[in-house]
This record gives C-alpha cells, sequence and structure tokens, in this order.
C-alpha cells in the first residue's frame, strides 16, 4: 500500500525558488515536503547562472594576460588548459552545492523525496510511490533550453547550456544560434579562450535591450575576433566531416557556416511535461503555468513562481517569487508580484544591465520623458583601467522621477542596483544627483548622469543673472 504522508506544503521542483520556500517555510515552523527529479540546486547552480559565471570569469582571466600590454605588463597569447578550465567550474559548482543538497534541507526538517511528481488530483502528488496530500503545493519546475524547429538539427549532437559546461576540451569553432544573454556571454567566453566563433541571430543580438547598448558590446564582438551574423533565418543544419554545417538565408541569400560544435541558444521553455498538471486543474499554455498577481494557479491551492509561469526568467525574481508565495500560502497575506522594477544583467564584456522602462517602451507611455546619458570615458577610474567602452542611460518623467535605466559598461550589474532601488521606492532623480559618491569609482557614473538633469538649468543665462544680482548685495 502506498505511502501517504500530510503535509502543510508540498514544493516541486529545488531549483532557486523551491528552495527559497522550502528553506523560508520550515524555518518558520511549516511542515514540508521537497520533491526534485533531477539534481538538487536546479539549473541556475548545475546548469546556468553558477557555471557559466565560473566559465566567464576564467575567459576574463585569459583575456586580461592578452590585453595587459597597455598598462606596461608584457600582454601575450595566454596559455588556455580548458580541462583545467571544466576542473575551476566543477570546483565552483561542488563548493555551493552543499548549501543546496538534501542533507542541508532534511536538517531544515524538510522531507525530500527525489522522483518525478505528477498531480492525481486537486490536493494530492505522487512521487516514487509516496502521495502528498498537502494545504498548499508551489510548482518550482523551472524552464529548459527551448530547441527551435529546424531540419536537421535532431539528427545532430548539438550542445545547450546543459551540456556545454561538460566540455573538457576546447571547441575549435563553435558556431552559436541565438545572439540574446546565453548565446551572447557563451560566445565572448569562447572566443576568449581562443576557440572561432560564429553568432546567428534574428534580428539582432541582445534583442530586449536599449539598441545602443547592443551596439556597444557589438563593436566590441568585432573588434574579438567574433562574426556576427545577424538578420539571418537558420534554415538547417546536418553533419559535416567531424563537424556541424549550418545553412542560413538572410535578404534571398544563403550562407553556409561549417565549425566543430554547435550551442543552440534560443531561449526557454517552462517545464511542465509529465506533471499531470490537468488533473489538478491547472491552467498552462506553451507559455507557462497561468497564474494571478498572488501567483496562484486556477487551482488556488497551488502556486506557481520562477521560470515555469514564463515572463522574466531569472534567478532572482523565482526568490523574489519564494517570498509573495511564504507571505500569501503562510501567512494568508494578500502580497502581489510587481514587476515595475526588475532588473536583468547580460554578463559579457562589457556588462549590459537594465531596469524599468526603455526609451521606446516610456516614450509609448509618457508623453513628458526625458532621455539622460553620460559616457564611461568621461569617468576617472574607467580611464585609469582602460575600459571605457560603454555609458549609462537614464530615463526620466514629469518632475524628475526615474523610470528606467541602461547600464552598459564595466561591473554595471554591481551599479544597477541603485536604480533598481531609485524606481523600486518612486525616487526622483535628485535623490541620485546629491549623493556623495566615492572618488575614484565607476559608481561616479549614477551621480554625474543624474546631476546632467540639472544642467541646462543651472547653467542658464537666468541663472547667471540672478548669480549676478546677488553678488552686488552687500
Amino acid at each position: 500500500m502506498a505511502e501517504i504522508i500530510k503535509t502543510d506544503l508540498c514544493i516541486i521542483g529545488a531549483g532557486s525558488g523551491g528552495l527559497s520556500v522550502a528553506a523560508g517555510a520550515a524555518q518558520m515552523g511549516a511542515d514540508v515536503v521537497l520533491i526534485e527529479k533531477g539534481k538538487m540546486g536546479g539549473d541556475c547552480l548545475n546548469y546556468g547562472c553558477v557555471p557559466s559565471k565560473a566559465l566567464i570569469a576564467a575567459a576574463h582571466a585569459a583575456q586580461t594576460v592578452r590585453w595587459s600590454a597597455p598598462f606596461g605588463v608584457n600582454g601575450h597569447e595566454p596559455d588556455v588548459r580548458f580541462r583545467e578550465v571544466h576542473q575551476h567550474i566543477h570546483g565552483v559548482i561542488g563548493a555551493i552545492a552543499p548549501n543546496d543538497s538534501v542533507e542541508r534541507f532534511e536538517g531544515l526538517g524538510v522531507r525530500v523525496i527525489q522522483a518525478a511528481a505528477r498531480f492525481t488530483g486537486p490536493r494530492e502528488v505522487e512521487a516514487d510511490g509516496v502521495r502528498v496530500r498537502a494545504r498548499r503545493f508551489v510548482l518550482a519546475t523551472g524552464s529548459s533550453a527551448a530547441i527551435p524547429d529546424i531540419p536537421g538539427l535532431s539528427k545532430v549532437p548539438y550542445l545547450t547550456n546543459e551540456t556545454i559546461f561538460d566540455l573538457r576540451d576546447r571547441p575549435s569553432h563553435l558556431i552559436v544560434i541565438g545572439g540574446g544573454p546565453i548565446g551572447a556571454e557563451m560566445a565572448q567566453a569562447h572566443r576568449r579562450f581562443g576557440a572561432e566563433v560564429t553568432v546567428l541571430q534574428y534580428p539582432g543580438i541582445l534583442p530586449r535591450d536599449e539598441p545602443e547598448a547592443a551596439d556597444v558590446l557589438r563593436r566590441r564582438f568585432l573588434d574579438e575576433g567574433i562574426e556576427l551574423v545577424e538578420n539571418v533565418t537558420v534554415k538547417a543544419v546536418g553533419p559535416d566531416g567531424n563537424g556541424f554545417a549550418v545553412l542560413a538565408e538572410a535578404q534571398d541569400r544563403e550562407r553556409r557556416v561549417v565549425g566543430s560544435h554547435l550551442l543552440v541558444a534560443a531561449g526557454r521553455r517552462p517545464s511542465v511535461n509529465g506533471l499531470d498538471l490537468e488533473a489538478a486543474g491547472i491552467a498552462y499554455t506553451s507559455r507557462g503555468v497561468q497564474v494571478d498577481e498572488r501567483l496562484r494557479s486556477t487551482n488556488k491551492r497551488v502556486f506557481a513562481i520562477g521560470d515555469v509561469i514564463g515572463g522574466y526568467q531569472f534567478t532572482h525574481m523565482a526568490g523574489y517569487h519564494a517570498g509573495i508565495v511564504i507571505r500569501n500560502a503562510l501567512f494568508r497575506l494578500p502580497s502581489k508580484v510587481r514587476h515595475h522594477a526588475v532588473p536583468w544583467v547580460t554578463y559579457t564584456d562589457p556588462e549590459v544591465a537594465h531596469v524599468g522602462l526603455t526609451e521606446d517602451q516610456a516614450r509609448a507611455e509618457k508623453a513628458d520623458i526625458r532621455v539622460l546619458h553620460w559616457s564611461f570615458a568621461e569617468n576617472d577610474r574607467a580611464q585609469a583601467e582602460r575600459d571605457t567602452d560603454g555609458f549609462i542611460k537614464v530615463i526620466t518623467g514629469p518632475r524628475g522621477r526615474i523610470l528606467g535605466a541602461t547600464i552598459v559598461g564595466p561591473r554595471a550589474g554591481e551599479m544597477i542596483l541603485t536604480w533598481v532601488l531609485a524606481i523600486n521606492e518612486g525616487l526622483k532623480v535628485s535623490s541620485i544627483a546629491n549623493l556623495i559618491a566615492p572618488y575614484p569609482t565607476l559608481s561616479e557614473v549614477s551621480k554625474r548622469v543624474a546631476g546632467s538633469y540639472y544642467t541646462d538649468a543651472l547653467f542658464s543665462p537666468r541663472t547667471r543673472r540672478m548669480v549676478s544680482l546677488l553678488q552686488r548685495l552687500p
């Protein structure tokens, strides 16, 4: 007879979102069951954020050697030992893994079941012969690489983010289908390791970001020797000797690209297969599970968080969703999701970071906006480090309220938090302009761009006349 577990909260998926809910709920006194069919830590730890940033760090080290001559240091082509790069990546994963382990969560009092789960009804799931009946459920199954319907693709051993970090030998020529964040990051990293790289993308790289930010990255890619083939449609894929051939078409012209390895980075799809969501009355589409503002599915006892609901597919969004669910499921507070201050970062060099509205979005929504710019070339720290490509762009609305910000430049991901806070709290640009920024730091660009909002008024003829009159007073 099947074991039956009755619990307060059952979480399906042990990625960043599911683990956050499980840890928080258990430590607050809830009885928690956590079900995971794959690796603890999910995509972020094993196939996404952690290994990709470890790979990028290694590539940055190689590029530092290559580009050190302007500093008076002997710059030369680095000796890249790709098997040791592989060891570095998996060493980083191993160092973080204990935080997400079965042992840690069982130590917190969570019952962990390592098996695939499926709903058998609106209030029950089954996993490995165990039936779990819970007051509330949380779907946190994440997403996986979306595989486009390209003729011949299913017949060749292509790479995705789930397999590229297992390579022990450097590709001689990496072909990347997709120029979004994952494709861009992997393309630049492998080029810096010495591989030839070709990126195929329609319409252009980083299509969700400000066009001028994509332009900065495009120039850097070309400078580093990455071949960009944009506005192109991939028509077919097939074997070519020991490698691959990709047939692409742009403006009625065909292009054949031959390489040793093929990476498919064409977006993500929610992981819903095998869950039998219909049995629980949970509505979903190809874009993910349908939820309301409180992250409840059409079965109000079942919440869904993170990539499985589509939209912003970031680890930090899954963590944010976890907090919303805990407030709703444990404390019965009607906490709702807000999307006005969601940041994202592409960890290329230079980094591209954004929060809030783009210029096009702001112009579509607001009649009265101002666009502020400040270049890293005008920043003393950037000059000292010879890393001046990029800019900060801020969109303001009536009375200087901050609507959006984009930073493309060194460590942009670290600097965007200032603007996340500003938009989240409804601050005006004066709040940033009045800050005392330490000198010399890259973060001064935020103060400088905010101060530029007042430049025209501050140095106007009217101000000059006022100062002149005031100086006549005794």
